[in-house]
């Protein structure tokens, strides 16, 4: 027979478990609509900048010297800003996220250095032996532009100066509350993207073209940076929710069957009782 402690503290241990993941499940949705609210508004800016520094590239520059974020080199070391949360609890995002970089790592035939955003991306790449230059950590749920410009500031300086000839960026991209999808891709050298016919518009830029595309690019770099560590975020945010959910659907679950267990324990352990007293009965009788 079934112990009626045992399952009433197993009963009143999943019912707790159930109470904090439901407050998890709260807490992560009010955070997951700022996130979102801050990744979409975003996507608008991120779009018309590289439209802007598309039409500049496709500009003719005879005679003027190539940008530093345009250069092109022969690759023999590659840099990969690896962008994770600070935390679990969050599903599969954090494994799919890392599993795309250590993928892509061993198929690289250039020296792979890392710059890790987010503890559980530097804890999984220093339990893995990768070389990481820089971490970043603790950035919270609602960084500024201003937080994240020492990670592009390193990514910048050392393509410029040559110390890497090609920059992946490596997170999770919000596509849904159930859908995020863990993406790696280059940011340098700086590859404009084609301008569709219809947005193929002439401007007039002062003082010049290259002055512009030279001020540009950094921005560029630096919001390509912001902008998926917003996108991270908003998946983070998503993720966790619903692993929540999942977990407070799977304890009220657990409850219920430890419930019908615990009743037909003490149904057990009644219908004992009574046959002892029957036989006493019957046995002084």
């Amino acid at each position: 027979m079934a112990n009626i402690r045992l399952i009433r503290q197993r009963i009143r241990g999943v019912s707790n478990i159930a109470k904090i993941t439901k407050a998890m499940e709260m807490i992560a949705a009010s955070r997951m609509r700022r996130a979102q609210e801050r990744g979409l508004a975003g996507r608008p800016y991120s779009e018309k900048i590289t439209q802007v520094i598309a039409a500049l590239a496709a500009l003719p520059m005879e005679g003027k010297a190539l940008h530093p974020l345009l250069q092109r080199r022969p690759v023999t070391r590659i840099a990969v800003a690896h962008i994770t949360p600070d935390r679990g609890l969050c599903g599969g995002l954090v494994g799919n996220i890392n599993r795309k970089a250590a993928s892509f790592i061993p198929e690289q035939e250039a020296a792979v250095k890392l710059i890790t955003v987010g503890r559980k991306g530097f804890d999984f790449m220093r339990r893995s032996g990768q070389d990481i230059v820089a971490e970043f950590s603790g950035l919270g749920d609602r960084p500024s532009l201003l937080d994240t410009l020492p990670i592009s500031r390193i990514i910048i300086d050392d393509f410029s100066s040559g110390a890497v000839d090609e920059v992946y960026l490596g997170y999770t991209r919000f596509i849904s509350t159930m859908a995020q999808q863990p993406v790696l891709e280059k940011i340098l050298p700086t590859e404009p993207a084609p301008i569709p016919a219809a947005q193929n518009v002439e401007y007039i830029y002062e003082p010049n073209p290259v002055s512009v595309l030279g001020e540009l690019l950094p921005r560029f770099i630096e919001m390509q940076v912001y902008h998926a560590i917003l996108e991270s975020i908003a998946s983070e945010q998503s993720a966790r929710m619903v692993a929540m959910r999942n977990a407070t659907d799977n304890a009220s679950e657990l409850i219920d069957d430890l419930t019908l267990m615990y009743n037909k324990a003490r149904q057990e352990m009644i219908t004992s009782e009574l046959l002892d007293i029957t036989g006493g009965a019957a046995a002084l009788a």
